[in-house]
Parts: C-alpha cells; structure tokens; sequence
C-alpha cells in the first residue's frame, strides 16, 4: 500500500513515502467488517467512484438535494460527479461562477428553505473566502434563530491535502481553522467505505458539515464498497488496529502512514494500536481516552501545521483525562510552521519514519 521511494537528500529524516492503487485498509466498525455486517452487495471502487456513488444515492433518494460547484457539471476536476448531472439535470447539477464565498452564500440560502445542498470547494485551500460565510452564518443559523430555522442539510465538500506536486495552494489541511467554530461537523475519511458512508451521513445531518477529501486517495485506495445505500456514525472514531504499547491518532491519508508504522514497530517488539478519529468534530472522546489509558502512550500525527493544529486539542484532553495513565509526554509529529512547499514536501509530511521516531521516543521515556 505504501512504497518507499528514492530521494535527493540523503538521510533517514529525508525518507518519502508514496501511495499506490492498491488494496485501502481493512474498513472495519469496531472489529466488525462493515460488508459483513451489512450482509450486501459490494463492488470494487476507489475514493473518487465512492464518493460518487453516495452523491447518486442522495440525489435518487431525495429529490430536494443539489450539487454544485466550480466544474461539477462536467464531473469535477477529479471526476467525483461525473454522470451525475446527466442522470438528474441541470437544474440540479451544476456548474457555479468561480466565487467561493458566492458558492457557500447560495447553499445556506438553499438549506435555510428546505433545499439540501452538497456545495464542492474545489480545492480546500480556497474556502477562505467563503470563511466568513460558514462561521458567521452556516454555523451560527440554528442558534441565532433560536431552533426556529436552520441550514442543517448543506454539506461542503473539499478536496484537501498533499498530493505529490500541489505546492503550497493546492495541498492545505485546512480542517483545525473551523475546529474552533461550535456548529459545524468536520469529517475526514481514510478510504472508499469510509467516504460513502460517511458522505451520507454528512448530507442527512442535522448539522452542517464540512467533508474533507483526502485528494491523493481518489484512485490509490481501492477497496470493496457497499453497493447500496449506508451511513457510518459522525462522531465515531475507528480502531483500524489494536495493539497494547503505544497508540497512534490520525485521520484521512495519515491513517495509512501510521499502519506502515505500525508495521515498523512490530519488528521491533512494539505493538501499536491504529485509530482512526475519522470525525474531527465532533471527536470521539472515548474511544481515544480507553486507548490511551490501556497503552500509556500517544503519537499523533497529521498533515497540518503544528502550532494549532487539531492535535494539540487531542493531547491536551488527554492530558487532562489521562494524566495518570501516561508513561510519556503525549507526542505530535505533524506538518512544519511553514507554508506548504513544493520541491520540499517529503520533507513537510509526517512520513511514517518520522512518526516512527515518536515511538521510539515515547518508549524509551
């Protein structure tokens, strides 16, 4: 799933690692496989087709849903629509001017008068114009107007992080800036079951929700997917491995990374349990606070920054919840204090030997 690749520098803390097409991880609720357990039809999908699969079953299932955004009519820039708007119209499939604030302003309009729209960001990096938009007003309907009227049937949909040549405008994690907004949903999925269920669930909230989709995984994770309509819980995290030494906390494309970690570990002895958060808000308290209290160690690791990043949230609940439980400082290995670079980006990512390093440390504390 994950190879290693040669790099210019030299140096073990320059080591990249890129994704393939091939197998997702093993999509599993609580140690149950979601096929089995739905006891239905699958079929072979990678993120992107997934994704499109939920949108279609929105669209069939619920005459008032919308889709729109830059390009969508034509299948996206990463084809997550396509067909779509031949199978229901141009009335409600369709392409937007290029304004995100104007995207995000029409689908609060639209939710607040009983329509659900499914608005794409085109690239998550460009939803800071519409900022305003959805803290101000998307977030916020429901409380100011007192429970009488609210906008919680919009879902934005965003493209978001690293990709291999994005530069600094294309390859953002931009999920811990509305974090601190109440209101709102944050979902990130790891893979193609994980994006259909969750998109679903996203669209039938009653809150509005921002689904991050990790743009590297449209076609490199492939997995079998329910061919029907399924929704996982927001709000769940998913144990993808457990283990009893050292737990690791990641969410979208970093899940893959702390598997091959784990991995990693697992010849030196150490066995790492893989979690999951799948929902930054809300997060799933619980699940993280049992893991940590059997394990006494933490590594959390993500794309964004560090400095404010949603793993400092993390660390600090479970410093708070876990104090006495920990055998060592809660650790984060994440994105630098720096813009995203281009020729530099193996350098930025948490790559699994750099998340790697964090294990060591925290167990030889």
């Amino acid at each position: 799933m994950i190879s290693r690749v040669g790099s210019a520098a030299a140096g073990r803390f320059g080591t990249a690692y890129a994704f393939e097409p091939a197998r997702c991880l093993r999509s599993t609720w609580r140690g149950m496989s979601v096929q089995a357990s739905a006891g239905g039809k699958t079929k072979e999908m990678n993120m992107f087709q997934a994704i499109n699969s939920a949108m279609d079953a929105a669209l069939t299932i619920n005459d008032k849903a919308l889709l729109f955004g830059e390009d969508v009519a034509f299948g996206g820039v990463f084809r997550c629509s396509m067909g779509l708007r031949e199978k229901y119209g141009g009335d409600r499939v369709f392409n937007t001017p290029l304004s995100e604030q104007g995207i995000i302003g029409f689908a609060i309009g639209a939710a607040a008068v009983g329509y659900t729209p499914i608005a794409e960001i085109q690239f998550a990096d460009y939803v800071f114009p519409a900022f305003d938009q959805i803290v101000n007003e998307a977030a916020k309907y429901r409380y100011r107007a007192g429970g009488t009227w609210d906008v919680g049937g919009l879902t934005i949909r965003m493209p978001c992080g690293a990709v291999g040549h994005g530069g600094l405008y294309h390859s953002q994690s931009p999920e811990a800036f509305f974090s601190h907004c109440p209101g709102l949903n944050i979902v990130v999925p790891r893979g193609p079951v994980q994006a259909k269920g969750l998109l679903l669930a996203s669209i039938r909230s009653p809150d509005p929700t921002l689904f991050f989709e990790p743009k590297v995984l449209y076609r490199q994770a492939v997995e079998q997917v329910p061919d029907y309509d399924f929704e996982l819980p927001i709000g769940k995290a998913d144990i993808v491995q457990e283990g009893k030494d050292v737990t690791l906390i990641g969410w979208g494309t970093q899940v893959q990374r702390l598997s091959k970690v784990a991995e990693l570990a697992a010849k030196d002895g150490v066995s790492c349990e893989v979690i999951d958060l799948q929902t930054i808000v809300p997060w799933d308290e619980e699940t993280i606070m049992q893991s940590v209290e059997k394990t006494g160690r933490c590594v959390i690791a993500h794309e964004a920054p560090k400095t404010s990043g949603f793993g400092a949230e993390l660390a600090a609940t479970i410093q708070e919840r876990c104090f006495l439980h920990l055998e060592a400082p809660v650790q984060r290995v994440c994105g630098w204090d720096t813009p995203f670079p281009l020729v530099w980006e193996e350098f930025y990512l948490p790559t699994p030997l750099r998340v790697y390093d964090a294990v060591q440390k925290v167990m030889s504390y």
